[in-house]
């Protein structure tokens, strides 16, 4: 519009109304600068009282976790016996485990059992897994029965299973005798004492069941249809379908899974003692067995950070592997 004589274009707005001002249409508006300070002020208690929030947990993680981490590491560097005074020794409780036959032995032991438990255990949970993603009657009580093994206690489920190796009045061999097969020695003979050990692993599959029903019920149903459509049938449909899909799933349970079997300890602790012959000496229990019987407290920190390191190593390269058989359903995922 034309500008009036003696006026500017500006001049003429609207009444109240101010282009850079607090009020439009007679109304006022907040201060940007004003709005900023209140909302910085807003963020800054936010802050504060998040930081307040975290500070059990950090303060636990760095009390219950860290410290005695680093404490641990410390100590790997002395002489230290329980009762006694730590003299500085510098690596030579590392240097002494490449002489350690018992030191080598619980590794391979420990590795042996891993490489039993770990598969078998993953097999059994994904098989039931699968049987309990099926609709048929009573799927509730179905799962309570496969999971309640699970909620038995460490120590009650050690005592069962000793009961059921037993080799002269366990249930096993009576079943053995009854179907006139040959009894075993089962724990108490080298030979079959980590295969019994690893059978015995597989009784609590519950955690691992559950993770993997979760995995099954999240699989897209449009893939099996697109499946079936093709005329594949029931084992196409795992196999190109459910099995690709789970990989996630699968990969998830095998960190875990490892990381678990290289800390077991209940078993040699209550069954065997390490017997017969250190043919369970699992490497947790050795490590027990140096700090609080032999009381070498420097020696057994040491054993503690050479675990840490497998573990970190073992884990790194599952993850670096991942790669090559793991699918993740989102593009540039894998």
């Amino acid at each position: 519009m034309p500008a009036l004589p003696g006026r500017r274009l500006s001049d003429h707005r609207l009444p109240g109304r101010r282009l850079f001002g607090r009020r439009l249409f007679g109304r006022r508006l907040p201060d940007r600068r004003l709005s900023g300070r209140r909302l910085s002020g807003q963020r800054r208690m936010e802050r504060r009282w998040g930081v307040l929030m975290a500070v059990p947990a950090i303060l636990g993680f760095a009390i219950f976790t860290a410290g005695p981490m680093v404490a641990s590491f410390a100590f790997s560097l002395t002489d230290w016996q329980i009762g006694g005074t730590p003299s500085f020794v510098g690596l030579d409780n590392y240097a002494a485990l490449a002489g350690d036959e018992l030191f080598w032995t619980s590794l391979t032991v420990t590795t042996y059992y891993t490489l039993g438990a770990v598969p078998l255990g993953l097999i059994v949970a994904f098989a039931v897994a699968l049987l309990l993603n099926q609709r048929v009657r009573g799927l509730s009580l179905w799962r309570t029965v496969f999971y309640l093994p699970t909620l038995v206690p460490a120590i009650a489920n050690v005592v069962l299973w000793i009961w059921i190796f037993n080799p002269d009045f366990g249930l096993l061999n009576s079943l053995l005798r009854q179907a006139g097969l040959p009894a075993g020695q089962w724990i108490y003979d080298e030979a079959t004492a980590i295969p019994s050990l690893i059978v015995m692993s597989t009784w609590g599959f519950g955690n691992t069941m559950v993770i993997f029903l979760a995995g099954l019920q999240g699989v897209p149903r449009h893939l099996y249809e697109a499946v079936s459509i093709d005329g594949g049938g029931p084992l196409r449909r795992f196999w190109h379908v459910t099995l690709p899909m789970m990989t996630p799933t699968i990969f998830y349970n095998l960190v875990v899974g490892v990381v678990g079997t290289f800390q077991v300890f209940n078993q040699a602790y209550v069954m065997t003692e390490g017997g017969p012959d250190h043919s369970t000496l699992f490497y947790v229990y050795y490590l027990f067995r140096k700090a609080f019987v032999e009381s070498e407290m420097g020696y057994a920190s040491a054993l503690a950070w050479v675990l840490f390191m497998i573990i970190m190593v073992l884990t790194f390269l599952m993850f670096h592997n991942a790669r090559r058989w793991v699918y993740y359903e989102m593009a540039g995922a894998r």
